[in-house]
């Protein structure tokens, strides 16, 4: 059991923190501050520190150098890009913003100790997972594989995919198992930060070089030196920013704002997007040059609709979760949630599954015992309306498909010679997904409209 010392001076997040570790089956000890550490513990002991940036009597940084082997993790109420930059500089392990989510936190030190202790590489992805993904669909399979082959690379990658798909997994997926993962990767939302301010953030200043900056700053692209560099929302970036981005791909270096002499900088680039790069180089939006750098390996993450029996795999895992988080029994789906989330396009994919899941096991209550199994969550406590969103694809899709059909033909006529053409080449999945409905839509139509299924099928 890897052992944990938070030092933190405020008791409601050290007890809290402390409680929160405790059930992620960690042996968890704790400080108020440095003296306190020094005399009651030694650090050699322990796989991590947790520890507060503004401790009474010192910095929660100066633990780094007491620390040696051991990883510091830091957290600060003062959250900023430039408190990031600093911790990293300084030789923490990570670094995280206060009020944190209980995930991200759970996740932070999980990745932190993973890295200690690595396991041998033939066990490391089982089942063609990868760390913090879920799913054995064909399309997710696909997905790993390209993690796998492109981690030990140095190569830009691009991921592509809708918003909520999960692309800042990927990209920490690549980075665990490169030869970087040693190395911090330093994140950076693109949309998060205003125009005006990026390139400072990112590649730095002279001390005067910014106004209202008294002090310089070395910039997130030298944080990351030697690791690697995420952009999420990368479409989002001013031309100039664009501009001095690709040089320090092209040339290994870069220069802050305010200094005549670039420094060398070894990063890897992983970007991220969920717009289409090539219509905003057309647009002018974006460069051209820039565009053919970062995308040297495209990954497509595919949205949760097209993932099959993954949607109930993750689901599982988030119920898991999240009861276990407010300490209630681990409730099982009841059989109209199995077959709502089953249907529902999910058009804020994985992020939108979770809030739903979240939301469910909040107010689930008590759960109905059936054959040993405690049925709790049901449609009505998931809050997502099916039906709209079933007819809402299905009156869409299908009548795009309506406008090739012969004049006169109605809506139900279309649908039922398309279903009888196509049915004998046509899985019961392939026909409801060019139809722009889920399987159960189509069945339900079937018995309106009196189409049989072929042969073929039935004995399928």
């Amino acid at each position: 059991m890897a052992r944990i010392l938070i030092v933190e001076d405020e008791d409601i997040i050290r007890n809290s923190l402390g409680k929160l570790l405790k059930r992620g089956n960690y042996d968890v000890c704790l400080a108020r501050n440095i003296k306190d550490v020094l005399d009651h513990f030694k650090l050699g002991d322990f796989s991590l520190i947790i520890s507060d940036l503004r401790l009474p009597g010192g910095s929660g940084t100066d633990l780094i150098g007491l620390a040696g082997n051991v990883p510091v993790l830091i957290m600060t109420s003062y959250a900023s890009l430039r408190s990031a930059v600093d911790t990293m500089r300084l030789g923490a392990v990570d670094y995280i913003a206060k009020p944190f989510d209980q995930d991200e936190m759970l996740a932070a030190v999980a990745r932190i100790l993973q890295k200690q202790r690595p396991l041998p590489k033939q066990y490391r992805f089982p089942n063609h997972a990868s760390r913090g993904m879920i799913g054995s669909s064909g399309v997710m399979k696909s997905v790993f594989n390209i993690i796998h082959k492109v981690a030990k690379t140095s190569a830009s990658v691009l991921i592509q995919g809708e918003t909520g798909t999960g692309k800042e997994l990927v990209a920490r997926a690549i980075h665990s198992e490169s030869d970087r993962a040693d190395k911090p990767i330093i994140c950076v939302d693109c949309a998060a930060i205003p125009s005006a301010l990026i390139e400072a953030e990112l590649f730095g200043y002279e001390r005067g070089a910014v106004p209202g900056e008294v002090e310089g700053c070395t910039g997130l692209v030298n944080a990351a030196d030697g690791g690697t560099l995420f952009l999420d929302k990368v479409g989002e970036l001013p031309c100039e920013a664009q501009a001095r981005l690709l040089r320090v791909l092209q040339e290994g270096e870069v220069r802050a704002i305010g200094s005549a002499h670039p420094r060398k900088v070894n990063i890897r680039l992983i970007a991220a997007t969920h717009q289409n790069l090539e219509k905003l180089c057309k647009e002018k939006e974006f460069r051209d040059d820039l565009y053919y750098r970062i995308n040297v390996v495209n990954l497509q993450v595919p949205p949760l609709r097209e993932r099959g029996k993954d949607i109930l795999q993750i689901t599982e895992q988030l119920v898991e979760k999240y009861c276990r988080q407010l300490d209630k029994p681990i409730f099982d789906l009841a059989p109209d949630a199995v077959q709502a989330i089953t249907t529902y396009p999910w058009p804020g994919n994985i992020r939108e599954l979770e809030n739903a899941i979240q939301r469910a096991s909040i107010l689930c209550d008590e759960g109905e015992e059936v054959n040993h199994r405690l049925l709790g969550i049901n449609l009505s406590l998931l809050e997502i309306n099916v039906q709209d969103e079933q007819a809402e694809g299905e009156v869409g899709q299908a009548k795009n498909s309506y406008q090739d059909a012969p004049e006169g033909l109605s809506l139900e006529d279309y649908f039922t010679r398309f279903v009888i053409e196509n049915q004998e080449s046509m899985s019961e999945t392939e026909l409801a997904r060019k139809l722009g409905i889920s399987r159960k839509c189509l069945w339900e139509r079937r018995q309106k409209l009196g189409i049989p299924r072929s042969r073929k099928q039935g004995t399928a």
